[in-house]
Protein backbone atom coordinates (compact mmCIF):
# COMPACT_ATOMS: atom_id res chain seq x y z
CA UNK A 1 0.00 0.00 0.00
CA UNK A 2 1.06 3.44 -0.93
CA UNK A 3 -0.17 6.51 1.40
CA UNK A 4 0.68 10.06 -0.80
CA UNK A 5 2.78 12.66 0.70
CA UNK A 6 1.91 16.56 1.17
CA UNK A 7 4.17 19.39 1.50
CA UNK A 8 3.06 22.91 3.37
CA UNK A 9 1.29 23.77 0.26
CA UNK A 10 -1.03 20.68 0.21
CA UNK A 11 0.20 19.65 -2.90
CA UNK A 12 1.48 15.65 -3.40
CA UNK A 13 4.88 15.69 -3.67
CA UNK A 14 5.70 11.79 -3.54
CA UNK A 15 4.48 8.29 -2.17
CA UNK A 16 5.92 6.20 0.55
CA UNK A 17 5.36 2.45 0.89
CA UNK A 18 3.32 1.56 3.63
CA UNK A 19 2.01 -1.73 5.74
CA UNK A 20 -0.97 -3.33 3.66
CA UNK A 21 -2.06 -4.77 7.66
CA UNK A 22 -2.52 -1.20 8.83
CA UNK A 23 -3.62 0.89 5.54
CA UNK A 24 -4.59 -1.55 3.10
CA UNK A 25 -6.77 -3.81 4.98
CA UNK A 26 -10.84 -4.49 3.68
CA UNK A 27 -13.31 -2.25 4.81
CA UNK A 28 -15.13 -4.16 7.50
CA UNK A 29 -18.52 -2.18 8.18
CA UNK A 30 -19.44 -4.55 10.64
CA UNK A 31 -16.44 -4.83 12.79
CA UNK A 32 -16.03 -1.00 12.41
CA UNK A 33 -19.71 -0.52 13.61
CA UNK A 34 -18.65 -2.81 16.88
CA UNK A 35 -15.32 -1.34 17.34
CA UNK A 36 -17.11 2.62 17.36
CA UNK A 37 -20.20 1.32 19.80
CA UNK A 38 -17.63 -0.61 22.22
CA UNK A 39 -15.52 2.66 22.91
CA UNK A 40 -18.60 4.96 23.22
CA UNK A 41 -20.19 2.53 25.77
CA UNK A 42 -17.01 1.96 27.66
CA UNK A 43 -16.63 5.89 27.69
CA UNK A 44 -20.52 6.12 30.21
CA UNK A 45 -19.82 6.96 33.50
CA UNK A 46 -22.87 5.18 34.12
CA UNK A 47 -23.77 7.94 36.83
CA UNK A 48 -27.33 8.43 35.99
CA UNK A 49 -30.25 7.36 39.21
CA UNK A 50 -33.43 7.20 39.03
CA UNK A 51 -36.53 6.96 42.36
CA UNK A 52 -37.97 3.91 42.87
CA UNK A 53 -41.59 3.70 44.79
CA UNK A 54 -40.43 3.73 48.15
CA UNK A 55 -37.68 6.48 47.49
CA UNK A 56 -40.73 9.16 46.28
CA UNK A 57 -41.14 11.49 49.42
CA UNK A 58 -44.85 11.29 49.16
CA UNK A 59 -47.18 10.88 51.99
CA UNK A 60 -47.99 7.02 51.99
CA UNK A 61 -51.72 8.05 52.95
CA UNK A 62 -54.61 6.21 50.32
CA UNK A 63 -55.31 9.32 48.23
CA UNK A 64 -59.40 8.77 48.42
CA UNK A 65 -61.63 5.62 49.46
CA UNK A 66 -61.35 2.21 47.28
CA UNK A 67 -65.35 2.39 46.37
CA UNK A 68 -67.76 4.95 45.81
CA UNK A 69 -65.98 8.06 44.11
CA UNK A 70 -66.55 6.53 40.47
CA UNK A 71 -62.54 6.97 40.17
CA UNK A 72 -60.04 4.16 39.86
CA UNK A 73 -58.49 2.74 42.95
CA UNK A 74 -55.23 4.18 43.96
CA UNK A 75 -53.39 2.73 47.19
CA UNK A 76 -50.85 5.41 47.21
CA UNK A 77 -49.59 8.87 45.29
CA UNK A 78 -45.76 7.38 44.22
CA UNK A 79 -47.40 4.71 42.20
CA UNK A 80 -45.24 4.58 38.79
CA UNK A 81 -48.85 5.45 36.96
CA UNK A 82 -49.27 9.06 38.77
CA UNK A 83 -47.11 11.68 37.44
CA UNK A 84 -44.10 12.48 39.87
CA UNK A 85 -44.54 8.71 41.51
CA UNK A 86 -41.80 6.15 41.34
CA UNK A 87 -40.01 4.02 38.68
CA UNK A 88 -40.95 0.44 38.14
CA UNK A 89 -37.19 -0.53 36.67
CA UNK A 90 -34.92 2.70 37.72
CA UNK A 91 -32.30 3.24 36.74
CA UNK A 92 -29.09 2.48 38.96
CA UNK A 93 -25.85 4.92 39.90
CA UNK A 94 -23.38 1.83 39.44
CA UNK A 95 -24.91 0.83 36.40
CA UNK A 96 -22.40 -0.81 34.25
CA UNK A 97 -22.22 -0.06 30.31
CA UNK A 98 -18.99 -1.49 29.08
CA UNK A 99 -18.70 -3.48 26.19
CA UNK A 100 -15.97 -6.83 26.21
CA UNK A 101 -13.82 -6.29 22.91
CA UNK A 102 -10.57 -7.90 21.99
CA UNK A 103 -7.50 -6.30 21.78
CA UNK A 104 -7.59 -8.15 17.97
CA UNK A 105 -10.78 -6.83 16.87
CA UNK A 106 -9.99 -3.28 18.01
CA UNK A 107 -6.88 -3.57 15.81
CA UNK A 108 -8.58 -4.88 13.21
CA UNK A 109 -11.03 -2.28 13.30
CA UNK A 110 -8.72 0.65 13.71
CA UNK A 111 -6.55 -0.97 10.68
CA UNK A 112 -10.14 -1.05 8.73
CA UNK A 113 -10.49 2.77 9.39
CA UNK A 114 -7.60 3.89 8.55
CA UNK A 115 -7.39 1.75 5.03
CA UNK A 116 -10.74 3.25 4.11
CA UNK A 117 -9.19 6.70 4.79
CA UNK A 118 -6.43 6.09 2.28
CA UNK A 119 -9.02 4.74 -0.58
CA UNK A 120 -10.90 7.59 -0.19
CA UNK A 121 -8.49 10.39 0.10
CA UNK A 122 -8.57 11.34 3.16
CA UNK A 123 -5.25 10.42 4.54
CA UNK A 124 -2.55 12.15 3.95
CA UNK A 125 1.40 12.10 4.83
CA UNK A 126 3.61 15.06 6.01
CA UNK A 127 7.42 14.58 6.87
CA UNK A 128 6.59 16.58 9.96
CA UNK A 129 4.19 18.95 11.40
CA UNK A 130 6.06 21.64 13.97
CA UNK A 131 5.28 25.35 15.14
CA UNK A 132 8.35 27.56 16.10
CA UNK A 133 5.61 29.64 18.89
CA UNK A 134 2.44 27.84 20.57
CA UNK A 135 0.07 30.62 18.45
CA UNK A 136 -3.24 29.37 17.37
CA UNK A 137 -2.20 31.93 14.24
CA UNK A 138 0.63 29.89 13.39
CA UNK A 139 -1.86 26.58 13.43
CA UNK A 140 -4.66 28.50 11.49
CA UNK A 141 -2.35 29.66 8.76
CA UNK A 142 -0.87 26.80 8.01
CA UNK A 143 -3.73 24.49 7.85
CA UNK A 144 -5.61 26.86 5.79
CA UNK A 145 -2.18 27.27 3.17
CA UNK A 146 -2.79 23.53 3.16
CA UNK A 147 -6.36 23.64 2.43
CA UNK A 148 -7.51 21.99 5.53
CA UNK A 149 -9.85 22.78 8.00
CA UNK A 150 -11.48 19.53 9.81
CA UNK A 151 -8.34 17.86 10.58
CA UNK A 152 -6.92 15.62 13.32
CA UNK A 153 -2.98 15.45 13.17
CA UNK A 154 -0.72 12.46 14.67
CA UNK A 155 2.38 12.78 15.50
CA UNK A 156 5.33 10.21 16.75
CA UNK A 157 6.01 12.80 19.69
CA UNK A 158 3.64 15.88 20.98
CA UNK A 159 5.10 18.69 20.64
CA UNK A 160 3.82 21.09 23.11
CA UNK A 161 3.88 24.37 20.63
CA UNK A 162 1.37 22.54 18.81
CA UNK A 163 -0.61 21.38 21.38
CA UNK A 164 -0.97 24.34 22.67
CA UNK A 165 -1.68 26.10 19.50
CA UNK A 166 -4.64 24.03 18.31
CA UNK A 167 -6.50 23.94 22.02
CA UNK A 168 -8.48 27.19 20.59
CA UNK A 169 -9.35 25.50 17.02
CA UNK A 170 -12.12 23.70 17.18
CA UNK A 171 -12.33 21.49 14.42
CA UNK A 172 -8.63 20.41 14.93
CA UNK A 173 -7.38 17.65 17.40
CA UNK A 174 -3.19 16.84 17.30
CA UNK A 175 -2.85 13.28 19.38
CA UNK A 176 -0.03 10.63 19.87
CA UNK A 177 -0.13 7.62 18.03
CA UNK A 178 -1.75 5.84 21.28
CA UNK A 179 -4.03 8.53 22.01
CA UNK A 180 -5.75 8.27 18.24
CA UNK A 181 -9.00 6.76 19.03
CA UNK A 182 -11.41 5.60 16.74
CA UNK A 183 -14.32 7.88 17.45
CA UNK A 184 -11.46 10.77 16.34
CA UNK A 185 -10.44 8.98 12.68
CA UNK A 186 -14.25 8.84 11.83
CA UNK A 187 -15.41 12.08 12.44
CA UNK A 188 -12.52 14.13 11.57
CA UNK A 189 -12.91 14.92 7.30
CA UNK A 190 -9.15 14.67 7.11
CA UNK A 191 -6.38 12.74 9.22
CA UNK A 192 -2.47 14.04 9.12
CA UNK A 193 -0.17 11.89 9.98
CA UNK A 194 3.58 12.28 10.14
CA UNK A 195 6.59 10.27 8.41
CA UNK A 196 7.47 8.71 11.93
CA UNK A 197 3.67 8.18 12.95
CA UNK A 198 2.71 6.10 10.62
CA UNK A 199 5.67 3.64 11.34
CA UNK A 200 4.55 3.86 14.87
CA UNK A 201 1.05 2.51 13.76
CA UNK A 202 2.41 -0.03 11.61
CA UNK A 203 4.45 -1.31 14.68
CA UNK A 204 1.37 -1.66 16.82
CA UNK A 205 -1.36 -2.61 14.67
CA UNK A 206 0.67 -4.27 11.51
Amino acid sequence: MELKVINENGKPTAKIAASDTAFGREYNEALVHQVLAAFLANARQGTRAQKARGEINKSNKKPWRQKGTGRARAGRASSPLWRGGGRIFPNLPDENFSHKLNRKMYRAGVCSILSQLAREDRLAVVEKFTLDAPKTKLLAQKLMGMGLEDVLIITDNLDENLRLSSRNLPNVNVVTVGEADPIALVRHATVLVTKSAVVKIEEIFA
